[in-house]
C-alpha cells in the first residue's frame, strides 16, 4: 500500500548526508564529553591516568553504548522539538511523519536506531533512496516518517 505523499518535496540523498556529517560534530562534542566522565571515573577506580581501556573490554562497550544514547538523545530531542538537528537548519530539512504532522516518540526511536543500523550496514539505507520510488530511506519507511525540504523563507 502506497503511502500519502507529503505536500513538500522530499529530500534528496546529497543534503540528508550533508545534514548527517553537520550533525557530527555536536555528536562528537558529546562523545567527548562521555568519554571525559569515563576517563575520570577509570582513573578514580584505581586505574593509571595513562593506561587505556583495554580493547573490547565490557567498560569499552559501555562507552559506545552511552556515546550512541547520547547521539540518540539529541536526535531525539531536536526532532521532536522541531523536527530538525542542527545539521539539518543550513538545508531547510524536516523531519515529519507520513501524514506531515509531529511523529511520536516511538517512531522518532524506530528512525534512530534503523538509521545506525543503516549507517552500520555502510549506508544501505540511505542509498536505498536512491531507488526508492518515494525517495524514502530505510528508517523513512520504517518508523513512517519523511524528511522533507522547506521552501526557502521570504526576505
Amino acid at each position: 500500500m502506497a503511502s500519502p505523499s507529503p505536500s513538500r518535496p522530499t529530500a534528496l540523498i546529497g543534503w540528508r548526508l550533508a545534514a548527517l556529517v553537520y550533525d557530527l560534530l555536536p555528536a562528537i562534542a558529546l562523545w567527548m564529553l562521555a568519554s571525559v566522565v569515563f576517563t575520570v571515573a577509570f582513573t578514580l577506580s584505581g586505574h593509571g591516568s595513562r593506561e587505556n581501556i583495554a580493547p573490547f573490554s565490557a567498560l569499552q562497550w559501555l562507552l559506545w553504548l552511552v556515546c550512541w544514547l547520547l547521539t540518540g538523545a539529541y536526535a531525539l530531542l531536536s526532532w521532536r522539538r522541531g523536527g530538525q538537528t542542527l545539521g539539518m537548519r543550513p538545508w531547510r530539512l524536516k523531519v515529519v511523519g507520513a501524514d506531515g504532522g509531529m511523529p511520536d516518540w516511538r517512531a522518532l526511536a524506530i528512525r534512530y536506531a534503523v538509521g545506525s543500523a543503516s549507517l552500520l550496514l555502510a549506508g544501505l539505507g540511505f542509498w536505498w533512496a536512491w531507488i526508492d520510488r518515494e525517495r524514502l530511506t530505510w528508517h523513512d519507511r520504517a518508523s513512517g516518517t519523511r524528511m522533507v525540504r522547506l521552501p526557502k523563507r521570504a526576505k
